[in-house]
């Protein structure tokens, strides 16, 4: 399982969604926002418009929310600019980390995030020190439950990569430009999934026990923590075990 995707379950466990729903509906306002200036206020012609306006309805965001949120970004409502930029980085035990932000402040967003890596016992690195390492992919979780026979077959027909067995989930890798058709044609054959989104998949991972396990979870909690972010990516590991321990 991929760090982020890996995350994302922890989050979920935690609560952490419903406990700051405030800040998802912000980070999603400002991606749909973004979208819209660059690809045009409809979703159907727009795919990355399309994606997070689906992201955004299934955090129960108000029709009005998003509505608003698209006409800032087609100049039809006064809004905000925001600069689209990622750092890379390392986290406790050479974990590789991509942090996408988008921003109205260059400067303090740089220094927020150099911080965070700092007190976590990491450090930002230069331009495309980690990126090699990930790779852009849809990522569609199912539960452990799901009949992976059926599923594996329905996805390879609709165009899916891979479809693996994660015990207690089964994960649909897509390639980013079929992503969208990939998860429809699932939902239609009968599958819905526990989450669906464009992601960051790492070719490697890194172990972290104990301490330096503990630091990884700060790191990426305290990063995600700021408005400016948008996602986080990390190509950690760590077992279920010092999971639960931390949780």
């Amino acid at each position: 399982m991929s760090g982020h995707n890996k995350w994302s379950t922890i989050k979920h466990k935690k609560g952490a969604a419903d406990a700051k729903r405030g800040q998802v509906f912000t980070k999603l306002i400002k991606e749909i926002t973004v979208a819209a200036r660059l690809g045009g206020g409809d979703p159907d012609g727009n795919p990355r418009l399309r994606t997070v306006v689906d992201k955004a309805k299934a955090e129960n965001m108000p029709k009005d929310n998003i509505e608003r949120a698209i006409k800032k970004g087609t100049g039809e409502l006064e809004g905000v600019t925001y600069e689209e930029i990622t750092y890379e980085g390392y986290g406790p035990g050479g974990v590789a980390v991509l942090v996408e932000v988008m921003t109205d402040n260059r400067n303090r967003t740089v220094s927020d995030v150099r911080s965070v890596f700092t007190k976590a016992n990491g450090n930002m690195g230069e331009t495309g020190c980690v990126s090699w390492i990930f790779s852009k992919k849809g990522l569609i979780v199912f539960s452990g439950g799901t009949d992976f026979d059926k599923l594996f077959e329905a996805a390879i027909e609709a165009g899916a990569d891979d479809v693996s067995d994660e015990g207690d989930q089964v994960e649909v890798l897509t390639d980013p430009a079929n992503f969208i058709e990939v998860r429809e044609a699932l939902n239609k054959a009968g599958f819905k999934p526990q989450s669906a989104e464009v992601t960051m998949i790492p070719q490697t991972m890194v172990k972290l026990e104990g301490k330096q396990a503990e630091s990884m979870l700060k790191l990426m909690d305290k990063l995600e923590d700021n408005d400016d972010v948008q996602n986080v990516y990390a190509n950690f590991d760590i077992s279920a075990e010092d999971m639960e321990k931390m949780m």
